[in-house]
């Protein structure tokens, strides 16, 4: 009898856990959606008095209840991200390519330690590419180009072994390329002496990385040890 009320007791609790989690992610979602300007009604399901956000349109959920993708794509969304997103610990897809959506990356995305795809292209995205998502050891695809992005390329992102497609074309960054880590292996094309403003690689092996820094004009190349001094004029 006493065992039966431990493992009811030990269900309890987990129900209740499971509800809490849900919740703290339903609430970061209805901060996103308070953030954004929706005029197709796309987001009309995203209801905060239900229990959890997994019955919402364009949100997908693991068996857990717990949010994995979120699906915004060329919505004619408008708005601002969050930093509620970062609470989000199963997300493993952010996509949100294609719409308005101005202000800047929130370091707090950098929390995402499942995410795998993080497609923010084509947007109207200002500000710096935040160090912090160097600790998205899991991220595979990481695409911020045709947003208004300035600043040098984080050399913390060289971290990310796991690395395969990054495209930061279309912005205003400047400085160098990082040579370590996933870009280390990186051939080169259409280079100069003193600086690169194309670079694509097509995948070759598991260890290739996909790139593309194009129309960056301040961008000024590929990181020379030793023979270049880092991001001069950022």
């Amino acid at each position: 009898m006493a065992a039966a009320a431990r493992a009811a007791g030990a269900l309890a609790l987990a129900l209740v856990l499971a509800l809490a989690g849900a919740n703290s992610e339903g609430d970061a979602l209805s901060a996103l959606r308070r953030s954004l300007r929706d005029p197709g009604g796309v987001l009309q399901s995203w209801d905060p008095t239900l229990v959890n956000p997994c019955t919402w349109f364009h949100v997908t959920c693991n068996r857990d209840n717990c949010v994995t993708r979120l699906d915004l794509g060329n919505l004619n969304l408008s708005g601002h991200l969050v930093p509620e997103l970062g609470k989000l610990e199963h997300l493993q897809y952010l996509e949100l390519y294609k719409n308005n959506i101005q202000g800047t990356i929130p370091p707090e995305l950098g929390s995402l330690k499942s995410l795998i795809s993080l497609d923010l292209y084509k947007n109207n995205i200002s500000g710096t590419i935040p160090p912090a998502l160097g600790k998205l050891k899991s991220l595979v695809f990481l695409r911020l180009n045709g947003n208004r992005l300035t600043g040098p390329i984080p050399r913390e992102l060289a971290g990310i072994s796991s690395l395969k497609v990054v495209d930061v074309s279309s912005n205003d960054l400047c400085g160098t390329i990082p040579t370590s880590g996933p870009f280390e292996h990186i051939p080169l094309s259409k280079t100069s002496f003193f600086g690169i403003h194309f670079l694509w690689l097509e995948v070759l092996s598991d260890r290739m990385l996909s790139t593309s820094f194009e129309k960056n004009p301040r961008l000024e190349g590929p990181e020379l040890q030793g023979l270049a001094v880092y991001d001069t004029n950022c």
